[in-house]
Order: structure tokens, then sequence, then C-alpha cells
């Protein structure tokens, strides 16, 4: 089975701000807010959502391909890539431009504030979904509104199953855009407060949305994640990690997990257990791509976590 990722490829910039943005930040001054941290900690790492999930993926043994628009200052990440067995195919540079760039504060009770710029991402509407590739499996992640628009009706024309997973790309679409994405895609994943935004705006519960794909998952970070399908709801646990270090990029390493197990046919008790462990492990490394693990630590900490052997 052959995964494709429509997404994007980015330089994360992360600081760590040695304090609570809670006691900086007062309600009855969020309409005037100036606001400065200090960030002994600075790291600069290759992420984006598309990078990120393959990179996870492949660490499970799972090969996919990134379906992505870069700058001219791509080719770190593209030799990064190449290193870790990474598919460039269909990566695409455009001139002129830079690579889509995050930076992310953190602080100590692991809330972020990210400003983004999205570059050449703001592009990524020139590529298609190359259906004729031998994709059997899609992820639709946060992108440039036409290319999610774009890569989700390309994805549904060609019968090709996707994911639906908008991130931080959820408030560019009103409710009849989402409603759309939902009865477009097969499988649809968000975080509590993504989840909250994407049914006020569509006015579905939980299960309506569910009764329109074949899943509906909502992730809730350490209180684990929920799995709502059309005939029963599942409540699936977190794995508590070794040590919490950076929880950027852990909601990429869950939804690689996620993937793996639609590509590999298992339940969803056993998907969402995967889900979490990937997290789990991705939280406790510093950076979005560099945590190391062998399949077999994998299916070890998962039968550890859960009792059973992941298969």
């Amino acid at each position: 089975m052959t995964v494709l990722i429509c997404g994007s490829l980015a330089f994360d910039t992360v600081m760590v701000f040695d304090g609570r943005f809670k006691e900086h930040i007062l309600p009855d001054r969020i309409h005037m807010l100036s606001v400065s941290f200090l960030v002994p900690q600075l790291r600069r790492n290759y992420g984006g959502v598309a990078g990120n999930i393959a990179y996870n993926l492949k660490l499970l043994g799972q090969d996919s391909v990134v379906l992505a628009t870069v700058g001219d200052d791509f080719e770190p990440y593209a030799r990064w890539m190449t290193q870790k067995g990474l598919s460039t195919q269909y990566v695409k540079v455009i001139p002129e431009t830079y690579t889509a760039q995050a930076f992310i504060t953190t602080d100590l009770d692991d809330n972020q504030i990210t400003a983004f710029h999205p570059g050449a991402m703001q592009y990524a509407g020139t590529l298609s979904v190359p259906t004729d590739a031998g994709i059997t499996l899609g992820l639709v992640g946060p992108d440039s509104r036409e290319a999610m628009l774009q890569h989700a009706g390309q994805f549904h024309a060609a019968g090709i199953p996707f994911v639906f997973d908008p991130g931080q790309g959820l408030p560019m679409f009103d409710g009849a855009d989402l409603l759309a994405f939902i009865e477009q895609a097969a499988w649809v994943i968000v975080n509590d407060y993504e989840g909250q935004l994407l049914q006020e705006r569509t006015g579905l519960s939980p299960p309506e949305i569910a009764a329109k794909c074949r899943a509906y998952v909502v992730t809730q970070g350490g209180q684990g994640s929920t799995v709502y399908l059309k005939d029963e709801t599942l409540q699936i646990p977190s794995v508590t990690p070794a040590k919490i270090v950076d929880p950027t990029g852990c909601g990429d390493a869950y939804r690689a997990g996620i993937l793996y197990g639609l590509t590999h046919g298992f339940n969803w008790a056993t998907t969402g257990r995967l889900a979490s462990l990937m997290g789990a492990i991705k939280i406790a490394h510093h950076g979005t791509q560099a945590h190391q693990y062998a399949q077999k630590d994998i299916a070890d900490q998962f039968a550890a976590a859960f009792g059973y052997p992941l298969q």
C-alpha cells in the first residue's frame, strides 16, 4: 500500500520559555497585548506536518511519499530526507520563495504560541495528486486553502480513501467547506480544540460527523483520544512517556500511527493505541524528527504498555 501525504514541509524554529504564559498574559488586557518572552533555548528543526508524518511512518517501516511545495532554501532538508530514506519525488521547488517557516514558543505547561510564514506552501495548489502512481491511501493536512480543497477533491474523484487532518488550517474554511471535506474523506482527525471549532462551524455533533465518514478521531493530549465510529465510541488511553521534553510534532507522530494501522488493517483499538504510543515516544525528544527507534523497539514498547502484541 502506498501512502501519499499532502501538506507542509517546513523549518521549525522552536524556542522554550522558562515560565508560564498565563503568568504574563493578563485576561483583562488581552485586547492590548504586548508581551516579550526570554527564550534561552532555541533550536531549528526539520518539520512541517507532511515531513513529520512521513518520518514517523518510516520509523514504523512504512514508506510514503510527500506532495508539497518548498523554497530555494530547501536543499539541507532535501538531503536530510534522502538520508532518512524519505521520498522527495513529488516535492516541488518554487523559485524565489522561502520554504514554510514556523516560529514556535513553548512554555513549562507545554502551551505553544506559533507564528507561521507559509512561503512556498502558498503555491501547493499548483500540484495535483498523482492518481496514476499506485497511491492507495492519502492524507490531506494543513496546506494552502486552494491545495487542501483541490487535493481532497482529487482523492475523492479517484476513489482513493484519505484522512482529512485540517490542523491549524481549519479556520480558513466555513461550515459548508468543512462539511464537504467530511463527506469526501474516509477518516477525520482533529485535536480537541479543532474538534470544537469543526463542530461549531458544521453544526454537527461527533456522532453525526462519524456517520458521514468511517471514523472521527479527536485527540486530547495527555487524556488520550476518542474514536467515534458509526456504531460505537472508543476511548483510547494515553501512554505515559519516559519524560516530557518537547510536545511539538506529537500530533504528527500520532497521525503516523493511525496511517500505519489503516495500511495494515488493524482494528481501531490497536490503531489508536499505536498512535498514542508514537506520540509518547516523540514527546520524550527535542525536535520533530530527532527520535530514532527500530520497529522491534516500538513493538516491544507497545506490548509493555498494552499487554498484547502489535499485530
